[in-house]
């Protein structure tokens, strides 16, 4: 996602009734520590056990291209390339940092790479005035826009990787609901935040309401 060149459509006039997404600095710094941590619980947990149970577990397909191992990689690349969009603030184009893990470190080492990656974007969404400005492909943002965009990864990703692993797990609403606000202005009102999510990214189905592509969906991170 962090990566799509997809153009975002105008933003909607009225937000989708999910609960209104916090505009103060601390607010959005926590709501990324928080979704780090109930995403890393998770994954923590998976990994003591599927080793065990399935050494092969993590190198299946979690999503149309990528395997539970590789979503790993690809978050911290994400989480650290909006904190470096934050810091830098370009205009017409990504930082030419990227982020990867060890790619033989095991899986709970992994773990712990991300929960950097999530408390350098926690850190810099605090201390970034409001003001901040930077270019993203589907939507110049400000430290709102950005650290909704990390919790939607961490969330995302994580329900990707455990549907992998064989787990049952659904993403906080009280985490879903402000980045779906943030992000989705046009998501449809009335069902619970976690399953709108995961119908605005491809992920799920919503009753009366035809499918998401995987690949035919974006967010709209400009500041509104």
């Amino acid at each position: 996602m962090s990566a799509g060149t997809t153009a975002v459509a105008a933003p909607a006039t009225q937000g989708a009734g999910h609960g209104a997404p916090a505009t103060e600095a601390p607010t959005w710094s926590d709501a990324v520590t928080r979704a780090t941590a109930t995403c890393l619980d998770v994954l923590a947990r998976a990994a003591a056990t599927t080793p065990t149970a399935d050494p092969s577990a993590w190198h299946r397909l979690a999503d149309e291209q990528r395997s539970a191992r590789q979503l790993l990689d690809h978050l911290a690349l994400g989480l650290v390339g909006y904190t470096g969009l934050l810091i830098a603030r370009p205009t017409d184009r990504y930082i030419t940092l990227f982020a990867s893990l060890d790619p033989q470190a095991p899986i709970d080492a992994c773990l712990d790479g991300l929960r950097i990656a999530g408390t350098l974007l926690a850190t810099t969404v605090r201390h970034a005035p409001p003001e901040a400005r930077a270019w993203h492909p589907w939507g110049h943002a400000d430290r709102t826009g950005f650290a909704a965009m990390g919790v939607v990864e961490l969330l995302m990703h994580t329900h990707d990787i455990t549907r992998a692993l064989g787990i049952a797990w659904t993403p906080p609403d009280g985490l879903a609901g402000p980045a779906l606000t943030r992000l989705f202005p046009d998501a449809p009102p009335g069902p619970a935040p976690a399953a709108t999510l995961l119908w605005c990214t491809g992920r799920g189905e919503l009753p009366g309401r035809p499918r998401v592509s995987a690949g035919a969906w974006n967010w709209d991170g400009r500041v509104r």
